[in-house]
């Protein structure tokens, strides 16, 4: 049989070494040789020996995502084999963390990610309810991650000269250090006449960057049961 499908850009050659790749743009290879994690329902196909296990977050955890709709629903894979990721289709992105490093994640922005990291869901100072919800991921330790983004991604550095302000359905995540608020950028009597659609942002302060989509939040698919 013949055909363009059949050429090197679309065919899943056989790993050299363990971890993560990108398959291409929509889809991230993952060669498991003991532990990694994903999100729950992200894997579209597996070859070898590898068993996949529901991952709880923990008490605080899963109060924290039944309060705020955030949070990040995991899947342990285990064994030894390929495993590929990809959610609607989304771009993909690989980011190595290294040690004393922290990125701070939207959950809805997590693919997989090495089982040497470690990751804990934590308050977005200063953004109250907002922010993406209450609640994002902080990643540390070494390893690599893999993000999707509903679109290409627009990574806008920040410095204590140049602070920059997000919105907060648009972010995808920033360096941990960076120092975050609220801010209005709309006064009372412009929100009463209907405003801008623009009211609030999150602030970002320090010196870092901060990773943005090119569009805001839209209404989520609904799953298959």
């Amino acid at each position: 049989m013949k055909s363009g499908l059949f050429s090197g850009e679309h065919l899943a050659e056989a790993a050299t070494s363990p971890g993560m790749t990108l398959q291409n743009t929509k889809c991230v290879k993952y060669a498991v040789n003991g532990e990694m994690h994903a999100r729950q329902g992200a894997m579209i196909a597996f070859r070898g020996d590898l068993q996949f296990e529901r991952k709880g977050q923990g008490i605080g955890g899963m109060l924290k995502r039944a309060v705020t709709g955030e949070g990040l629903a995991l899947m342990a894979v285990r064994g030894q084999g390929e495993a590929w990721f990809a959610h609607e289709a989304q771009n993909c992105f690989i980011v190595e963390i290294e040690q004393n490093d922290a990125l701070t994640v939207n959950g809805r922005n997590v693919l997989c990610f090495d089982s040497t990291l470690s990751y804990e869901i934590k308050t977005v100072k200063g953004a109250g309810m907002t922010g993406g919800g209450l609640f994002n991921s902080v990643f540390s330790g070494y390893g690599k991650i893999a993000l999707v983004c509903d679109g290409s991604p627009i990574v806008i550095p920040v410095s204590a000269q140049a602070p920059v302000f997000v919105d907060t359905d648009a972010v995808v995540g920033w360096s941990e250090r960076l120092h975050t608020s609220l801010h209005r950028s709309q006064s009372f009597g412009s929100m009463m006449r209907g405003g801008s659609g623009e009211a609030v942002q999150l602030k970002l302060e320090g010196e870092g960057f901060v990773i943005v989509r090119p569009s805001e939040l839209t209404p989520q698919k609904a799953s298959a049961s």
